[in-house]
C-alpha cells in the first residue's frame, strides 16, 4: 500500500541506536555526579572533623590556667607540659579554667587534660577530678592521622620543640599544630594559651 507512511527499518535501528547513546551518557553522567557526590560529602566530613578539633584546641588552650597539678602517685606536674607530639604518647598535658558543673558536683573549674597521638588518632582525656585522679576513657578528636608536630611559643617570642620550662607555671604564649593527616594533607593551625583569663 502506497499511501502509507511510516518509519523504516533502517530509520527505526538508527533512532534506537541514537537513544542507546544518549541514555549510556545520561547513565555515565549520573554515575559521575554520584561519585563527586560522594567525595565531596568525605572532603567536607575531614574539613569538619579539622575545623572542630582547631576549635576544641582553641577553647581548651586559651583557658590553661598556671596551676600545677598532682598525679595519682602525688608527684607534681608542671602547669603546662608540651612534647613534640612526633613520637606518639601525650602531646600536651595542662590546666584548664572553665569548666562547668551543670549538676553542681563538689570539683573545682578547673580541670586537667591531655592530648595523645597514638594509632593514627589525636585523642583528648580529662580527668575527674584535678589532683591525684585516673584519667577518663579517651575520645578521638581526629582519626587518620599520619603525624603531628607541636611548637611553642615563649614570652621572648623564640619557637622551642618541647615546653618544660623551671617555672613550673609558666604557659608558652602560642602552640603552633602541624597536622598531616590522610585524604586532607598538611594543615597548621596556631593557638594562643591563657588568653580566657
Amino acid at each position: 500500500m502506497r499511501g502509507e507512511s511510516g518509519f523504516t527499518l533502517a530509520e527505526l535501528l538508527v533512532s534506537l541506536f541514537i537513544f542507546g547513546l544518549l541514555s549510556a551518557a545520561g547513565v555515565a553522567l549520573l554515575s559521575f555526579s554520584v561519585r563527586a557526590q560522594e567525595a565531596a560529602d568525605a572532603r567536607l566530613g575531614d574539613l569538619a572533623d579539622f575545623r572542630r578539633a582547631g576549635a576544641l584546641l582553641a577553647g581548651d588552650l586559651a583557658q590553661a590556667a598556671p596551676r600545677p597539678a598532682r598525679d595519682q602517685g602525688g608527684s607534681v606536674r608542671p602547669a603546662f607540659h608540651g612534647a613534640g607530639g612526633e613520637q606518639g604518647g601525650v602531646a600536651l598535658a595542662f590546666v584548664r579554667r572553665g569548666w562547668e558543673n551543670l549538676d553542681e558536683t563538689p570539683r573545682a573549674s578547673l580541670q586537667r587534660v591531655e592530648y595523645s597521638f597514638a594509632d593514627g588518632r589525636l585523642e583528648r582525656r580529662v580527668y575527674p577530678r584535678l589532683d591525684g585522679a585516673a584519667p577518663l576513657p579517651a575520645t578521638t578528636v581526629v582519626d587518620g592521622v599520619r603525624r603531628i608536630r607541636l611548637r611553642y611559643r615563649d614570652r621572648e617570642g623564640a619557637w622551642r620543640e618541647r615546653w618544660d620550662p623551671t617555672d613550673r607555671t609558666e604557659l608558652p604564649r602560642a602552640v603552633e599544630l602541624v597536622m598531616d593527616a590522610e585524604g586532607s594533607g598538611t594543615t597548621r593551625q596556631l593557638f594562643q594559651t591563657g588568653t580566657m583569663w
